[in-house]
């Protein structure tokens, strides 16, 4: 009988080695697919011991498929008697296409027909059709002229065998599929180990625990396919019942005799959820003898170089994106420590998209397949003992400890960040500051910004590195490399877990916006002489305290904020700002009357926090951005101001403020921080360029204050230069005051932000 399996795409030489290995003959590669003849017991053999095969298919015949004529003809001439059981079930997967039939659906159907002519003809009946749970499903491969036609004797895909612990959780992350951890092993000849009294094995970043599964049951000689409850050949009339018997007896015998195995697993995944996730993926298999030891980063080494027997080192990094390179830099530094400790080990292999992967393990592979896993390409390597043992270049941290880098020039970004880091932690604790800044750009070559954060309660440190977009005339990949160690180096110097360390890239452009358009505007009224906002109230659509996924809580001058590295391009708090919030708060105190503030182009309401600490009894902030002012709330209720006094508008400031001026709504202190530039489609027609419409904003703010009122004006243009002249003309009164609010840990950049006193011009004086 001809056979064949079908596999993913790149496994194709793994699959025939596996096949090979179990005594199959006339093994050959094809694309997607490999091919073997024997007997109807041999297709059994590959359906139980496969783990790469996604199906075994059995050829019944390759027919004329040149048009439908052709193709029912062909059809027809097989003797569907010898297969298909009175009062069975079919369903036909028809694939593939050419120039006469190229529709699928249309090929099926016609096949079908054949199917039931041919069984009207010699048995008076039709077969039933069931597309859901058929007792044989029928395969027909359409190619240029020809068509196979095979009956799957699998049923479901092979690969569907993970049995997670009856009542388990839904793991936190996506599990790898178990003929990928399959062929990660493959390519790392696991089989080797499994010849050994005491296989041993270290899979980096094992997830949901698939690899680990994988791995101790080929290690027990446990059939992938010993606990699956139905086969497609069940259904199948030339089934051979006692055939498949004796198979079976045969694994059960072989997983018996193997359960004194001393399998040693060693698993390292830094991802909630993973160790658990592993656990239970294994209890549900039967493997409960077989959990792994679960180690940190910092005991990798240690871990690796102590096992005796020639471990084999694995590592899925196939959910790893290379748009983020915060969790590139950490991946790729345990897969270095890793491959340097691994000088007694066996192989590495290695399944992901990363560029960098050879150069983390400092050799290349000899042997890649190019795979997809999902819809995204990724690669599988294979790496040779005597390749590994060795490590990158490293930098020498001051306290002694080694960080892997790829750039030996990055030992002088080591040094400055250490530098910066111990003097700015002093400078911060006389200051009682805790999120700070602590490099920017000091290197030109690392130009990168680093910011330092630390918990409101308990120990959580975190960072947020801004990289500048490298200019053309950089190599990309050594630009890369770079900020690679950075993130490698920037977690050790300031002792922050390297899953605490976030990346954000700014361009130096003058497109985009200021913050992410989330929402959608709600239209509103705005009636004459209203007080501030009223009629505007934003309804509350979820309790002000509900954080949402991903927030952490910050404290700055005594108030409690809440900031976000996930969601979005800003955390939540501007931290150059730190000076101009506290002079708001100094200003608020002086406030005389109704004391009412206003916060334009609010973002998340810090200022306004600092305005009502200070003693503002009406605050109104505005912001056209619907999450940015829920975020706004949460601040200020979290520091115990939730008063029908604090309002919320969401709304287009320009046209806001237009429409307030024909209001008596007036305002003792106002702050304004605007963005550079936006063209969101909210402002209708209009975009806006802080540099040519910050006059008109300026002039239409200075008719919100009161008599002696003053607004806060900021922008972080480099370049703004206000039209001094022109507001004078119209009243408007402008005190640069940017030296005054530029803090200790943003003096490399002065011009990192402008801020000016802005104020009517008394009718004395104009």
């Amino acid at each position: 009988m001809e056979f064949y399996a079908t596999c993913p795409k790149g496994f194709e030489k793994l699959l025939a080695a596996e096949l090979a290995s179990m005594g199959l003959s006339q093994v050959r590669t094809l694309r997607g697919q490999v091919s073997f003849a024997g007997e109807v017991q041999d297709a059994y053999r590959a359906c139980l011991w496969s783990r790469l095969a996604s199906r075994v298919m059995l050829v019944l015949d390759r027919i004329d498929a040149q048009d439908s004529d052709a193709l029912y003809q062909g059809v027809s001439d097989i003797a569907w008697e010898d297969h298909i059981a009175p009062g069975s079930t079919i369903a036909i997967d028809a694939r593939g296409t050419n120039d006469q039939l190229r529709n699928t659906q249309f090929v099926a159907l016609r096949s079908k027909d054949a199917i039931a002519d041919r069984l009207t003809g010699v048995r008076g009946s039709r077969p039933n059709v069931d597309t859901e749970h058929p007792d044989l499903e029928i395969v027909v491969r359409v190619g240029r002229q020809h068509a196979t036609v095979a009956l799957d004797l699998s049923g479901e895909p092979l690969f569907r065998r993970d049995r997670p612990a009856r009542g388990s959780r839904r793991p936190l992350m996506a599990p790898l599929r178990p003929d990928y951890a399959a062929a990660l092993l493959a390519a790392g000849s696991w089989f080797r180990n499994c010849r050994h009294d005491h296989p041993e094995l270290v899979s980096l970043y094992s997830g949901t625990g698939t690899v680990l599964v994988e791995a101790a049951s080929q290690a027990l000689d446990r059939a992938p396919g010993l606990m699956r409850g139905r086969w497609g050949f069940e259904g199948w009339a030339g089934h051979d019942q006692g055939a498949w018997d004796d198979l079976m007896d045969e694994a059960q015998d072989r997983a018996r005799e193997t359960g004194d195995v001393a399998l040693r697993l060693v698993s390292l995944d830094s991802r909630p959820g993973s160790q658990d996730a592993t656990l239970q993926l294994l209890y549900g298999n039967g493997l409960r003898g077989c959990a792994p030891s679960f180690i940190g980063g910092r005991v990798l080494a240690d871990a690796v170089s102590q096992l005796e027997h020639g471990p084999l080192v694995v590592a899925d990094l196939s959910w790893v994106s290379p748009e983020d390179a915060a969790q590139e830099a950490d991946v790729l530094g345990c897969l270095s420590v890793a491959a340097g400790a691994a000088a007694n080990a066996s192989g590495m292999s290695v399944l992901g998209s990363l560029p960098t992967i050879e150069k983390a393990i400092s050799a290349q592979p000899v042997q890649q397949a190019d795979v997809l896993v999902g819809n995204e390409p990724s690669r599988l390597l294979s790496f040779e003992p005597q390749q590994l043992g060795h490590q990158r270049p490293t930098v020498a941290l001051k306290d002694g400890r080694e960080v892997p880098v790829f750039v030996t020039a990055s030992d002088q970004f080591a040094a400055r960040l250490w530098k910066n880091a111990r003097q700015r932690a002093k400078w911060a604790r006389r200051e009682d500051i805790t999120c700070y800044r602590v490099y920017d750009s000091d290197l030109p070559d690392y130009a990168v910004s680093i910011d330092l954060y630390q918990a409101a309660t308990g120990k959580g440190r975190w960072l947020q590195v801004s990289e500048y977009h490298a200019p053309k005339q950089i190599d990309p990949t050594l630009a890369r490399e770079r900020l690679m160690d950075v993130l490698a180096i920037a977690p050790q110097v300031l002792d922050v877990d390297p899953a605490d360390v976030f990346l954000r890239v700014r361009r130096h452009d003058k497109g985009g916006q200021q913050y992410a358009d989330e929402g959608k505007l709600s239209p509103r009224g705005h009636g004459r002489d209203q007080r501030p906002g009223r009629g505007l109230r934003q309804e509350r659509q979820q309790p002000a305290m509900a954080m949402p996924a991903g927030a952490r809580l910050i404290d700055e001058g005594g108030l409690t904020f809440e900031v976000n590295f996930q969601s979005r391009l800003d955390c939540g708090i501007f931290l150059d700002h730190r000076l101009t919030r506290s002079m708001i708060r100094e200003m608020a105190k002086q406030m005389r009357g109704s004391k009412r503030f206003l916060n334009l182009f609010a973002y998340t309401g810090t200022a306004t926090c600092y305005a009502a600490d200070g003693g503002a009894i009406h605050t109104t902030t505005v912001d056209m951005s619907r999450p940015s002012l829920d975020w706004a709330r949460r601040n200020m209720v979290r520091n115990g101001f939730d008063s029908p006094d604090d309002e919320y508008v969401q709304a287009d400031v320009l046209s806001w403020i237009s429409q307030q001026r024909r209001t008596k709504n007036r305002w003792d202190l106002i702050f304004c921080d605007v963005p550079t530039f936006s063209n969101s489609s909210r402002m209708g027609q209009r975009s806006w360029d802080v540099q040519r419409d910050h006059a008109e904003l300026l002039i239409g703010i200075s008719r919100l204050l009161i008599e002696g009122g003053v607004c806060v004006f900021s922008c972080n243009l480099r370049s703004f230069k206000p039209d001094v002249e022109y507001l004078n003309r119209y009243g408007v009164q402008i005190e640069d005051i940017t030296a005054q609010t530029i803090p200790e840990d943003f003096a490399r950049n002065p011009k990192v932000h402008h801020t000016y006193l802005v104020r009517r011009t008394p009718r004395d004086q104009q």
